[in-house]
């Protein structure tokens, strides 16, 4: 399967200059900026897709340069011409080792389509979004600069991702603040990985999941189409069959959890 080895036209100024005021700020303690999530692994669409973003730093930079860190990266000081950038900055030491925690120095949610928000405390945040963007990272990161991805950025085991996963199906179910077509997919994204242990594009996981699944073909052909327009003009899709759906994708995910060994617990709150 192939991935992009740039970042697509309309991205590739902007991440530059993301690249150079990153630098200004972390200066010799920038070890790496990593494209992550849709962009690395080839599913990035203009105008509905965020930009993700990991930067590495060794060693930590302290909440004084953090602070204008956020400040000089977010819209519109650099405007962002995706619907987003999630950005999220680790040390070294933390990213060079299997984790199930949030772990981050700064986690910041900027652009034209994303609530404002810049965290400097991962004990606020629901761990599960960053264990699985860092296995997203390990596989696929895209290097902005400095070293690639695998040199920095550690895998988490099976079970730690597939807690992730058990917790992620479960926030989708919920259906609070996502879009109904990025639920399903991210639904068909998650029962991938659990056969293979590999991370595929949402198209075309949604296009495996829809073979080898009839009777939701329908329901994942829907989201696919509307995957492909503006956030703004998403398809309103079946609220009953994506609950069933999504009620499927958690028994296949619980199915391989425990044949993992993944123990049953209560989700954390962010």
């Amino acid at each position: 399967m192939s991935r992009p080895s740039l970042p697509p036209p309309e991205l590739r100024a902007y991440l530059e200059e993301l690249v150079r005021r990153t630098s200004a700020v972390c200066g010799d303690r920038l070890a790496s900026v990593l494209a992550v999530g849709s962009l690395a692994l080839g599913d990035y669409r203009h105008g509905r897709s965020d930009v993700d973003v990991t930067v590495v730093v060794d060693p930590a930079l302290p909440r004084a340069d953090l602070i204008p860190l956020a400040e000089t990266l977010a819209h519109p000081a650099l405007p962002c011409p995706a619907a987003g950038l999630e950005l999220v900055v680790y040390t070294a030491d933390f990213a060079a080792r299997p984790s199930g925690e949030a772990g981050y120095l700064l986690d910041l949610n900027t652009g034209p389509a994303l609530p404002e928000r810049a965290g400097y405390d991962h004990a606020d945040a629901s761990d599960f979004w960053y264990v699985i963007d860092r296995s997203i990272a390990h596989q696929a990161g895209l290097p902005l600069y400095g070293a690639p991805a695998r040199d920095v950025i550690a895998a988490p085991d099976r079970p730690t991702v597939l807690a992730a996963l058990r917790a992620s199906v479960r926030e989708h179910a919920d259906g609070d603040g996502h879009l109904a077509d990025n639920r399903v997919l991210n639904g068909c994204r998650a029962t991938v990985h659990c056969r293979t242990g590999h991370w595929f594009p949402k198209r075309r996981a949604g296009e495996i999941v829809a073979a080898s699944e009839p009777a939701f073909g329908p329901l994942i052909a829907e989201a696919l189409r509307s995957f492909e327009r503006p956030r703004a003009k998403a398809a309103v899709l079946p609220a009953d069959d994506v609950r069933e759906f999504l009620a499927w994708v958690a028994a296949r995910v619980e199915e391989a959890a425990e044949a993992a060994g993944v123990r049953a617990r209560a989700p954390r709150d962010g």
